[in-house]
């Protein structure tokens, strides 16, 4: 199956992507893994994308656009993939259409992850980390340390990061709004669009999402 999954920031994106890819036997393409793996290598669209990133600016579609179709081409993508965080927008989805039917392909499924803009807030905001081992992950509401501010398997000190704070999450969620909310809309049109509802245990909305695929 080709898929695209889309939701906002903390819908659990990444941690979806992971169970679906293994359940359906297809890689995880993840932008940001798509960034780190070219520029680690020093690829000419890691090099460029990378001097755009060093000015502090975004990085232009055609870039992103290389980089995927690049990994698209990949021998274990073949039979499907499932893309996060790609496309981003409507000119990144025309584009990633141009791209599969020049090949004879198309998508099987949209799969957009849908969570309230509080909830959101609440999952990211509510977000500590642990100083001394960043992998040391807790949540004032959902896994709270025993002991506040204070990693239960270390002891190191827990923070909150920049990019969790409130008024960073929110500015997140308006450029999730403007950028890449207009995209449901480009593959409803096409009858591509499957709406999970994002909330409860992890395997829940796994079982949620892939039910809906069958169908």
């Amino acid at each position: 199956m080709r898929i695209v999954l889309v939701g906002p920031p903390g819908a659990g994106k990444g941690t979806q992507a992971a169970f679906l890819a293994k359940n359906l036997s297809i890689p995880h393409i993840s932008t940001g893994d798509l960034f780190r793996a070219n520029i680690s290598q020093g690829t000419e669209l890691g090099r460029r994308a990378k001097a755009f990133m060093d000015a502090g600016d975004l990085v232009p579609d055609e870039i992103t656009i290389g980089m995927a179709k690049d990994r698209m081409e990949q021998p274990d993508a073949v039979n499907g993939f499932l893309l996060d965080g790609f496309p981003r927008n409507v000119s990144q989805a025309e584009a990633l259409d141009a791209m599969l039917q020049s090949e004879g392909m198309k998508l099987d499924a949209v799969l957009d992850l849908e969570v309230e803009e509080d909830e959101v807030v609440k999952r990211i905001a509510g977000r500590r980390i642990c100083r001394k081992e960043s992998a040391h992950v807790f949540h004032v509401t959902y896994a709270a340390p025993k002991s506040a501010g204070v990693c239960d398997t270390c002891g190191g000190e827990l923070y909150q990061r920049e990019d969790d704070s409130e008024a960073t999450v929110r500015n997140r969620l308006e450029v999730y709004h403007t950028q890449t909310e207009p995209i449901i809309d480009y593959y409803k049109a096409q009858g591509l669009l499957v709406t999970i509802p994002a909330l409860g245990e992890v395997a829940d909305v796994t079982k949620r999402a892939m039910e809906a695929l069958k169908k």
